[in-house]
């Protein structure tokens, strides 16, 4: 597993981020409440580093009300011009109870014009979307999303029935119209911890994909680092770059320290 990223999400984001939420927040407070948490988690995640306007460089599409707060999709884009700068994209959902949602890192055969998630949305809240070049610079955009109760939704079938298959994997072409373009499937429940089991009344213990790593003849097209945030069964929509090898190799591993891995035919990447 990517033990940088566990420190952290355990370190820097979700103690003290936790310490700072409120009950205006979480209803998506002022304006000025929502800069203020921004700038908070800001520093908590990236230090003294500014982050920029990243207008015309980074988009985020979200829906401005959610139809279901457990599977929210958001598509991130990098405008072509800037594609071959970007090192990394960072998506943090600002009231979450851990903001810090995903990190996908792009390697040689990756293309970081596009990327999907599903992910859970737990209240009236900022979304960010941070893109990092590789000298290290960081543009921003952001979009308020409405939705409620996505961290703790229940999943709809117990526990055991969530975890049947669990690993599984499929890989699909976005689509005729978007050449170079793919959506990895993985089938996992990602409990976050705070849904109860209805029968137990119990809390199911949080056990989510904390890194899916998609490779091609040996180089990075995508690693992913993930918390509770994603969806469960997440769908993970990425863009990849010609090359000689003819399939993906997907490692996936989770919090509880299990991990699979799979092979794919790579879709025909067409200019």
């Amino acid at each position: 597993m990517n033990q940088n990223r566990r420190v952290v999400c355990a370190g820097l984001v979700l103690a003290p981020l936790l310490a700072i939420a409120s009950p205006v927040l979480a209803a998506g407070g002022t304006d000025s409440e929502r800069e203020e948490r921004w700038q908070d988690l800001r520093q908590s995640i990236f230090g003294e580093r500014p982050v920029e306007d990243g207008a015309g460089l980074i988009t985020l599409e979200a829906p401005a009300r959610a139809l279901d707060a457990a599977l929210v999709p958001l598509t991130i884009r990098i405008a072509p011009e800037h594609r071959d700068r970007i090192a990394a994209v960072h998506l943090v959902i600002d009231d979450n109870p851990s903001p810090y949602a995903a990190k996908a890192s792009f390697g040689p055969a990756g293309d970081p014009a596009v990327l999907r998630l599903r992910v859970r949305i737990d209240g009236y809240t900022n979304v960010h979307a941070v893109a990092e070049t590789k000298d290290g610079q960081l543009h921003g955009t952001v979009a308020f999303v409405k939705a409620s109760g996505g961290c703790s939704a229940p999943i709809g079938v117990s526990d055991e029935v969530a975890m049947q298959g669990m690993g599984e994997m499929k890989l699909r072409p976005a689509g005729p119209d978007t050449q170079g373009e793919a959506t990895l499937l993985i089938r996992h429940p990602n409990f976050s911890g705070m849904q109860m089991n209805q029968l137990t009344r119990t809390y199911t213990p949080a056990r989510y994909l904390d890194l899916v790593r998609i490779s091609q003849g040996g180089q990075t097209v995508l690693e992913l680092a993930g918390d509770i945030s994603l969806s469960s069964d997440p769908a993970i929509g990425f863009a990849y770059r010609p090359g000689e090898a003819d399939a993906f190799t997907v490692l996936a591993t989770d919090s509880d320290g299990a991990s699979w891995q799979e092979s794919f035919p790579i879709p025909a990447h067409t200019q």
